[in-house]
């Protein structure tokens, strides 16, 4: 179900104790702009991020959504975790390039973000992310098949 009855992409959320207050703004961002939000925790300043990370890449692996959201202080610490899932492409980025060349090169299907970040700068990192197409690149196309298709 990456879709809700409406039609709207389904985007996962989660973050670490520092990232709680943005990705209550953030939810309210989305939800406005017409986006299904399911808020994966954490509620409270004692959490252990990595089980909310997990928590976003399960979502992604068995499609119950399309995007997920990682935030955290650096965002380094829930993208390691997140990437942890099979069949999760998870970037911690700081700048509207690097969101384009995910999306674009990587087929990224997680971002991870510090909550430092400006906050119109965190929108419209997150917009880029959700509307940028992949590539259909062979080159492109045949790098994600070999992320994918790794099995350890």
């Amino acid at each position: 179900m990456l879709y809700n009855k409406y039609g709207d992409t389904m985007i996962g959320i989660a973050n670490d104790h520092n990232g709680y207050e943005l990705k209550q703004e953030l939810t309210k961002f989305l939800n406005e702009k017409g986006y299904n939000v399911i808020d994966f925790g954490s509620d409270n300043n004692k959490s252990d991020y990595p089980l909310y990370a997990f928590k976003v890449g399960e979502a992604i692996k068995e499609n119950k959504i399309k995007y997920g959201i990682l935030i955290c202080k650096t965002g380094i610490g829930m993208s390691i975790a997140c990437n942890k899932v099979k069949g999760v492409r998870c970037s911690k980025v700081s700048n509207l390039e690097e969101v384009i060349l995910t999306r674009s090169h990587n087929d990224a299907n997680v971002l991870a973000l510090s909550s430092d970040l400006n906050i119109d700068l965190i929108k419209e990192m997150i917009i880029t992310f959700l509307t940028t197409e992949s590539s259909k690149e062979e080159r492109h196309v045949r790098r994600v098949e070999l992320i994918n298709n790794y099995d350890n």
